[in-house]
């Protein structure tokens, strides 16, 4: 009776292990996600129809129950990328992309702010040198 305790709490542990383990591939349990794509076949669905392919995401939510942050992780993972309407918001404006994390329009203000503060460093650090350069030091006589 005692031999039984131990093992089945190690078969607990194993089988619960072996079900959440998260690889590269994915990051839910295997439960998860197939209720993720069972969410997905829903929205593929709707989607699919003639009259839905540019609803909006909020009209997509609305009308499948599915939530907006899952829509939206399928649309990152490229299984959504080619209906118009659904689309990643940008992290900056809020405008609707369809991949990565900028627009263009905030990506080119990123670069150029960069830039700007890479050649105002630059100015910085040519002013420090120049002040070295212009000091001059006196060596005061031993005799007076």
């Amino acid at each position: 009776m005692v031999k039984e305790g131990p093992r089945w709490k190690y078969s607990t542990v194993q089988t619960v292990i072996r079900y959440s383990i998260m690889t590269k591939f994915r990051d839910v349990c295997d439960a998860c996600y197939k209720e993720e794509e069972a969410q997905y076949d829903k929205v593929y669905a709707y989607i699919r129809k003639k009259i839905n392919r540019t609803a909006p995401m909020m009209q997509v939510v609305k009308d499948t129950g599915v939530e907006e942050t899952l829509i939206i992780k399928f649309v990152r993972a490229g299984k959504l990328a080619r209906f118009p309407n659904l689309g990643i918001p940008c992290e900056r404006c809020g405008a609707n992309i369809k991949s990565g994390r900028l627009c263009g329009k905030c990506g080119d203000s990123l670069r150029s702010d960069l830039q700007a503060f890479e050649n105002e460093e630059k100015r910085l650090t040519e002013i420090q040198g120049n002040d070295k350069k212009n000091t001059y030091y006196m060596k005061e006589d031993q005799n007076g």
